[in-house]
């Protein structure tokens, strides 16, 4: 009897133009938590998806409790246990929680659903993982912590004895990443193991068992979180050094230069129409400079920025961009007046996944293109080639699709789609989100590339070390408001979170609360 519930020996997947995976190799343990890393384009995703059964690999075995299995879908994949959590969650919106718990397995007799059964299932499914949430209620309104419990819940559903988790707490806050970890290590005190991939360094070295890193497409090695024989203990540069295949040293870019004193954006008092949004917000923004936002969740950073490229209303408070009153009524006002925003979902909100790169590159940009309605072709070719080169676009030609690419790659695509623009203020709201130190490291090069040029970033940032080691100054929100600007040197991880939580608990659109 083999120790191992999965082994997966010899994987090779090879795509047009690339070869995404080459003999790799993973053996998990059941009732374990396998940690699953490498950097954006190593071929994480692309061996659970041999896995799961949506892709067919072109060579290797998989072996489950000791038999060879032939997995040809997600469903043949669930009929052997095996579950996936994507990292974009994608629920029926306008069902209910437990049909889509309960989806293509529906309780019931003769093409009939016994609605009652799947709801007392469902509540007791959520008992055991402590959830509070109505079974009836619609998913289109449930949080992304819920919809990822939801998922949590499908696999349980199935008695799932491998339940793949990718990116799981990339959108929860740290109450939530808690929560999520308690569901974990009681599943796994069940014998359920758990393939986890994420790039949150500090989260994989607390619940995983073991680790597994790729490096393009190839399996680097396996090894244990603490070694029993010496007691020693995995470290953050240790796998970094295995993902990228070498040292680094620094995890940010070194800074050249100071914003200068020239304000090139002033938000004076902006308010929204909404009262618990974003409230009497001022600060001014410096050319060269990058202004991050910190807060918690709930905080409104979001939706401030989303107001200022015209996406939200705004009811009081002005807007001055290079001393010139600014009214963005819609994105198209924004884009003309120097803004670009990378929004903080890429795959519901900035990338169009069915179209290539091409297509992605320029599509802010199209109007430039035109001449008597007709399209130069060419031009947008060469300034996309030319614009993916610069950034460093991994990928096997401007044709490719752009979901086909990995996160990191997406992202880099959404930055040339902007560049393009020629925007003098770029909006990033979460711009590492869910990619690897590797790509990271380029994008902060690609940020500081263009502070040097001139150009002025806002920066939402969720991850306290990027905050703190790419912003000039930080302004930090919290229930909507600004509570505090911190200056470069004067920051500090307790200070940030001091303001963030200032006016946590409290409902300070209630004049009777406490102060």
């Amino acid at each position: 009897m083999s120790e191992y519930l999965l082994e997966m020996k010899n994987i090779t997947k090879t795509f047009p133009g690339v070869k995404a995976l080459d003999n790799v190799q993973l053996n998990v343990r059941a009732g374990t938590v396998h940690a699953l890393m490498g950097e954006n384009g190593a071929g994480k995703s692309t061996l659970m998806k041999c896995l799961f059964g949506i892709y067919k690999p072109d060579g290797g075995e998989i072996i489950l409790n000791g038999q060879k299995v032939n997995i040809r879908s997600a469903k043949d994949a669930m009929d052997h246990g095996i579950a996936m959590v994507h990292q974009e969650l994608h629920p029926i919106r306008f069902r209910s929680v437990m049909e889509n718990v309960w989806l293509g397995r529906f309780p019931g007799h003769f093409g009939v659903v016994d609605h009652k059964a799947m709801y007392d299932e469902t509540k007791k499914l959520f008992a055991d993982l402590e959830l509070d949430v109505d079974p009836s209620a619609m998913a289109g309104e449930q949080s992304a912590a819920i919809l990822q419990m939801m998922e949590i819940a499908r696999a349980v559903s199935i008695n799932a004895k491998i339940i793949i988790l990718d990116e799981p707490t990339s959108s929860l806050s740290d109450r939530e990443v808690e929560h999520l970890f308690k569901i974990i290590n009681r599943l796994r005190a069940q014998g359920v193991a758990f393939i986890y991939i994420s790039h949150k360094m500090k989260e994989i070295l607390e619940i995983s068992d073991e680790v597994s890193i790729m490096r393009d497409g190839t399996y680097v090695g396996t090894w244990p979180v603490v070694d029993e024989s010496t007691g020693l203990k995995l470290t953050i540069d240790f796998i970094i050094k295995q993902m990228v295949g070498r040292e680094m040293t620094n995890q940010f870019p070194e800074r050249e230069g100071k914003p200068s004193d020239e304000v090139v954006l002033k938000v004076e008092h902006l308010s929204s129409p909404l009262k618990r949004s974003f409230q009497d917000v001022s600060f001014e923004l410096h050319r060269g400079e990058i202004l991050g936002i910190g807060g918690l969740v709930g905080a409104q950073r979001t939706e401030f920025v989303e107001a200022l490229f015209g996406l939200r209303g705004i009811e009081s408070g002005e807007v001055h961009k290079d001393e010139k009153i600014y009214k963005a009524r819609s994105p198209r006002d924004a884009k003309a007046h120097g803004f670009a925003l990378l929004t903080e979902e890429r795959r519901a909100t900035g990338i169009f996944g069915i179209l290539p790169i091409l297509e992605n590159t320029v599509i802010a940009n199209q109007k430039n293109y035109a001449s008597l309605g007709i399209l130069n072709d060419k031009k947008r070719a060469e300034d996309a080639a030319s614009s993916c080169k610069d950034l460093n676009v991994k990928a096997p030609s401007l044709s490719t699709l752009i979901q086909n690419l990995s996160g990191g790659n997406q992202q880099k695509v959404l930055i040339a789609r902007w560049l393009l623009t020629n925007s003098d203020i770029l909006i990033l709201d979460e711009p590492t989100r869910g990619i690897d130190v590797g790509a990271k490291y380029e994008i902060y090069n690609i940020m500081l590339g263009q502070i040097k040029q001139g150009r002025s970033i806002i920066m939402i940032s969720s991850e306290m070390p990027e905050l703190m080691g790419m912003s000039d100054r930080i302004m930090v929100m919290c229930e909507g408001r600004v509570t505090g600007f911190l200056n470069k040197g004067e920051y500090t991880q307790e200070k940030i979170m001091a303001l963030a939580t200032q006016f946590a608990g409290r409902d300070i659109n209630n004049k009777n609360s406490a102060a």
